[in-house]
């Protein structure tokens, strides 16, 4: 690996392990084996590099939203057991000790003061979203427009975020994936009545 891809993992392991306030461009410096120089070279400040790695971060967690194992989640594209099935993945996720979601909360509160960091995180919301459509609908990524992404896919970050704040502040009180299908099959019944 050069220099940019040793800084990138050494900054999700800073970002893991001391999450974003508290992590420094030494503490990346020293995690990644290179120098201060290359963190402004590569990614123009650290704040940059951590935006860039905590992005990277959640791209990596794919895989465990659909169920790991490469079979996918169960039940028919755009189904409720679809439904169920993804989000009990997620959620799975958000379980784990020094979850990476404790992270994406305080992300979300420091936004004001950090700018550049909001930016570039406002802008991979939409291709979040963009994401969960096709786990959740079927389809490829590639294939979900502009207008799917800002709609559909923005429901799903909303529906996300929501969750994340509900599993880091009470994890004993946080909707499981049942809850959530069941919530979902009487939105749907409510507006066909």
């Amino acid at each position: 690996m050069g220099h940019r891809e040793d800084l990138l993992e050494g900054a999700k392991r800073c970002l893991l392990r001391k999450g974003f306030a508290r992590t420094t461009a030494r503490d990346v410096v020293k995690e990644s084996g290179t120098n201060l120089a290359s963190i402004g070279y590569h990614y123009g400040s650290k704040d940059a590099l951590l935006a860039q790695a905590y992005v990277a971060l959640v791209e990596g967690m794919g895989d465990a939203f659909a169920g790991g194992g490469g079979a996918g989640p169960a039940g028919e594209p755009g189904s409720p057991e679809r439904f169920r099935s993804v989000w009990a993945n997620i959620i799975d996720t958000m379980r784990e000790p020094g979850s990476l979601w404790r992270l994406s909360m305080e992300i979300l509160v420091m936004g004001d003061q950090l700018p550049e960091v909001r930016d570039h995180l406002a802008r991979a919301q939409r291709e979040a979203g963009r994401g969960l459509v096709p786990l959740l609908m079927g389809g490829c990524e590639e294939d979900v427009s502009d207008e799917t992404a800002d709609t559909v896919g923005l429901f799903y970050v909303t529906l996300m975020t929501g969750l994340i704040a509900q599993w880091t502040f009470d994890p004993k009180s946080a909707p499981e994936a049942d809850q959530l299908a069941e919530g979902l099959r009487r939105i749907i019944a409510a507006a066909k009545g």
